[in-house]
């Protein structure tokens, strides 16, 4: 426990925020840290990397794509995986906080416990597949499943996977810059250790070797050094569960062997796959199998106390059970070259002196030159065609092309350019190479290095306002975009159906040369028309005043004339629309107006009698008044005030002088 105690990184405050209680565990890569965030006030997991792997030339390469992964690893929400909060820099320190997950983990449980029931065996491999198919499905390769990041919590003893992020990061760097591949060895699968490359099937194969070991309370493969073990995982098949534990039915050995097969290409294509393999094979079994436990004594009494918490290096180096280096023992990551191909040194057997001197003396010769031939041989595929062969793509992605072009040729790499446009990378700046940054090429390979053409814009057409609908959205489709409606509105001038404004996705009008992204939508509001408007009575009033009532709704006034008798002239005497319809803004209403009466020829009444000529003119539709003249005796009409043969308005009074 004293490492823990002298530990220099606990008691301090990492960037301001993260106050270090105690460590947690160490492995090859990081070290785990119980902190408490001040600023949030609750516990979490401080993953702090460790300063050499941020040195020399690939140093920045890891550390950017160790932020990189950070950032992919806390998009993914899955109850069984460990929730990832934050990443930073506080000086040298390259840190990683995390969900503090209160429990023990598989490797405790194994050690402990020894083997576990079958039933429980597949229902921890079950959570740890149904964590990995959500981060397989979101591009992401854990690259390190081990019974160390199997987490099981105290409450409930359910099942979370953590240290998503950092192992990815760590073995594309490595893999490709040193020649070396990161990784547990008891777990890494054959295409990791014999070419670095990995991808879901990776991670299966891992699992494949998680249910052995906890089926059967041993790993599948065990050596004196880590070589010894890896070179086991290439040369040879995992064993079958049912070697030692000899109860175990047929089918849990076909689980693991399609799970942890040494050809990629055998095993599940991801996590989802081999999560439904695992299910049907579960299916198959009886309720006494899954209850059953192999009879495997725990390989160690861990020190009781306060969890796992206090599991330091040393108590993880006494917890060992497999004859691995420390460093594999602790479950942590070692450094494996690429392109294993032969074992280490064995001691030779006892009475192997007397068998030496039995041997012809042409022996050791011909196994001096064989040797050579064969170190010959290693050396000259490992410079054509093995790891020597090859050298990394230097990280030319952001940089401008010039920039690009040097690096790559500093590198002693030819170059071949293409475009492509990006949304995001400058125009001119390199946005992707082929092979990618950090990706193996020979040293006498090519590398495509892609410039950005910015973003893919496009012309807006002209003349989108005003047309109809299908023209300007069979415009908008030529041009290769699409067009986008918003609710239509009212407009005097522009005709019902037609384009009333245009708008570009920043909510700015449509202007001439105007361009917008390919692909993006344009916003059109059509017109709906004019507005409707009630229509008010004009009857009884002047034209004029007609029109100044109506303007306020853009009503025009077309006025017809019409004689009345009733109504004076300059009058309204009726409207079309009616008062109290719809009409539109815009619409005519049609008025008549009063020309008061109709004029009619006045009869000639003069030398008739005043009653004749009354009833006469009084038949013609005048009103008749008298006026005597030397006392209109005699009763004769002697003159009228408007002549005969004359016209007058119907109605209006003719006056006649009697004598």
């Amino acid at each position: 426990m004293g490492a823990t105690v002298t530990d220099p990184l606990v008691g301090r405050l990492v960037d301001g925020r993260y106050e270090v209680v105690s460590r947690l565990a160490r492995g090859g890569m990081a070290t785990v840290y119980l902190a408490v965030d001040r600023r949030l006030d609750r516990e979490v997991a401080l993953k702090v990397m460790h300063p050499h792997l941020a040195e020399g030339a690939s140093g920045s390469a890891f550390v950017a794509r160790f932020r990189r992964e950070a950032r992919t690893a806390a998009r993914l929400t899955h109850p069984g995986l460990v929730g990832v909060y934050d990443q930073g820099v506080d000086g040298d320190t390259s840190y990683l906080t995390m969900e503090y997950v209160d429990g023990a983990n598989l490797r405790r449980r194994i050690s402990e416990e020894g083997a576990l029931t079958v039933r429980e065996s597949l229902r921890v491999l079950e959570s740890v597949l149904d964590a990995l198919a959500a981060a397989h499905r979101a591009g992401l390769v854990h690259r390190d499943v081990k019974p160390e990041n199997v987490l099981l919590m105290s409450e409930d003893d359910r099942v979370r996977l953590g240290d998503f992020g950092l192992a990815r990061a760590v073995t594309e760097v490595t893999s490709t810059t040193t020649g070396t591949v990161l990784g547990t060895v008891a777990y890494l699968a054959p295409e990791l250790v014999t070419r670095g490359v990995s991808d879901a099937r990776t991670d299966v194969y891992a699992c494949g070797v998680l249910l052995y070991e906890m089926l059967t309370g041993r790993q599948p493969f065990t050596g004196e050094t880590p070589i010894q073990v890896a070179f086991q995982h290439v040369s040879s098949e995992v064993p079958a569960p049912s070697t030692l534990v000899d109860w175990l039915p047929s089918e849990i050995d076909e689980l693991v062997a399609a799970l942890a097969a040494r050809d990629a290409d055998d095993r599940p294509v991801d996590a989802t796959a081999a999560c439904q393999l695992l299910r049907r094979t579960r299916a198959s079994l009886d309720d006494a199998t899954l209850d059953r436990r192999a009879d495997v004594p725990p390989t160690v009494t861990l020190p009781a106390a306060t969890g796992d918490a206090d599991l330091d290096d040393e108590d993880l180096d006494h917890a060992a059970t497999t004859r691995l280096s420390p460093a594999d023992r602790r479950g942590g990551t070692v450094a494996l070259p690429i392109g294993l191909g032969v074992s280490a040194p064995q001691p030779p057997p006892a009475g192997a002196e007397r068998d030496r001197a039995r041997r012809p003396r042409w022996v050791l010769p011909v196994a001096v030159a064989t040797v050579l031939a064969l170190v010959g041989l290693g050396t000259w595929w490992y410079l054509e065609h093995g790891p020597g062969a090859y050298t990394a793509v230097p990280a030319v992605v952001d940089l401008t092309e010039a920039d690009a072009v040097s690096a790559l040729e500093d590198a002693g790499l030819r170059h071949e350019r293409a475009e492509a446009f990006d949304d995001d990378v400058p125009a001119g700046s390199v946005v992707a190479t082929d092979p990618g940054p950090g990706d193996p090429v020979r040293k006498d390979g090519a590398v495509t290095y892609t410039v950005s053409r910015g973003v893919d814009l496009v012309d807006v057409p002209d003349g989108l306002v005003g047309q109809e609908q299908a023209a300007a959205e069979a415009a908008l489709q030529a041009a290769e975009l699409t067009a986008a409606y918003g609710d239509p509105e009212h407009s005097d001038d522009v005709a019902r159906g037609l384009v009333l404004r245009a708008t570009l996705p920043d909510g700015t009008p449509v202007t001439d040369a105007a361009q917008v992204k390919r692909g993006s939508a344009v916003d059109l509001v059509l017109s709906d028309g004019p507005a409707p408007v009630t229509v008010t009575s004009v009857v009884g009033i002047s034209v004029q005043r007609a029109t100044e009532q109506l303007a306020p709704d853009a009503l025009a006034v077309t006025p017809t004339e019409a004689f009345s008798d009733t109504v004076p002239a300059g009058q309204i005497i009726e409207q079309l629309p009616k008062a109290g319809a719809t009409a539109h803004r815009g619409d005519t209403v049609e008025v008549t107006v009063s020309k008061g009466p109709e004029p009619v020829q006045v009869p000639n009444v003069i030398q008739t009698g005043f009653d004749d000529a009354k009833a006469t003119l009084e038949a013609a539709g005048f009103r008749v008044d008298r006026k005597n003249s030397w006392g209109g005796l005699i009763g004769r009409v002697v003159d009228q005030s408007v002549a005969g043969g004359e016209t007058a308005p119907k109605g209006s009074t003719i006056t006649l002088t009697v004598v």
